[in-house]
């Protein structure tokens, strides 16, 4: 039997942790703040998660459209314990994952773009 769409999406983001292990967690969450799919530890609260990763994009967006910076691309923090990147998954979703202190960035945002690709097929 086909994996579904769901469980496609998991898969991927299994996928693109294991191709970058600097990726702790991961999910895909849609515009209206609700998980669609995730890679998450147990100690990490998904509805928190796809809370703040909507209202992050969602302000990104308004900035960078007021601002003058054209079309989003990314939303990215940087902490302490590491960062936290945002990436568009088509126009109805968000990439987020979480990335370890010593990450390196450019290699994340290459693995998240790759993912992002494949998840906006499935999104669709």
């Amino acid at each position: 039997m086909p994996a579904s769409r769901s469980e496609q999406m998991v898969s991927r983001l299994r996928a693109m942790q294991a191709a970058s292990p600097d990726i702790e967690a991961s999910a895909v969450v849609s515009v209206d703040g609700l998980i669609i799919a995730s890679a998450l530890p147990v100690d990490v609260e998904e509805d928190r998660v796809s809370a703040m990763s909507a209202a992050m994009l969602s302000l990104g967006e308004r900035i960078a459209v007021e601002l003058g910076r054209g079309m989003l691309d990314q939303v990215y923090i940087r902490g302490g314990g590491g960062y936290v990147i945002l990436t568009s998954v088509g126009e109805e979703a968000v990439l987020t994952a979480l990335a370890r202190e010593q990450a390196k960035v450019g290699l994340v945002f290459l693995e998240m773009r790759r993912a992002a690709e494949e998840l906006a097929r499935l999104v669709g």
